[in-house]
């Protein structure tokens, strides 16, 4: 591959970003890769007395305590079932970690910057600003999380003192 080919690559490639996909009931989600830490199978955490309903409760996972939220429950889902297609997806979000557990996570997408579209401004269970936008590939379409403004909004209960 020459120069002016590796150079052309990769100004094609610098607008793009691969987004983990997974789908919680009918729609189909994708989160920036660079937040995920590692995808694991479900498995009931330790309840926390007190806690929202969509905060399941927490794992110990390698010696670190780490919550986890039923997405399915926050976005108010029709059924929140747990199966063999259940997966926690483990993010990493500045200095805090935190399982989410969805339906099933799809694959890994690489979406180009000009195959994204702002998000039509309608009333949601998910705060607008946690929208970053609407990838459509193919038949395809994706809603694209901000996942750490998601996680650390006040009502989530998860943000840290300081």
């Amino acid at each position: 591959m020459s120069v002016m080919e590796k150079t052309t690559e990769s100004a094609a490639t610098a607008g793009a970003r691969e987004y983990l996909t997974f789908r919680l009931d009918q729609e189909e989600y994708g989160i920036d890769i660079l937040k995920v830490q590692e995808i694991r199978g479900y498995e009931p955490p330790t309840r926390i007395a007190h806690a929202p309903a969509f905060i399941k409760g927490v794992v110990n996972l390698r010696g670190t305590i780490i919550p986890i939220v039923d997405m399915r429950l926050k976005f108010n889902c029709s059924k929140a079932e747990y199966n063999a297609f259940t997966v926690v997806i483990i993010l990493n979000l500045r200095s805090r970690v935190v399982g989410i557990v969805v339906d099933s996570v799809s694959d890994v997408m690489e979406l180009a910057a000009d195959s994204v579209r702002p998000a039509p401004d309608i009333e949601s269970v998910i705060d607008s600003e946690c929208i970053m936008g609407l990838g459509s590939v193919g038949e395809r379409m994706l809603i694209l999380l901000d996942i750490e403004k998601l996680m650390s909004g006040v009502d989530m209960g998860l943000v840290s003192a300081g």
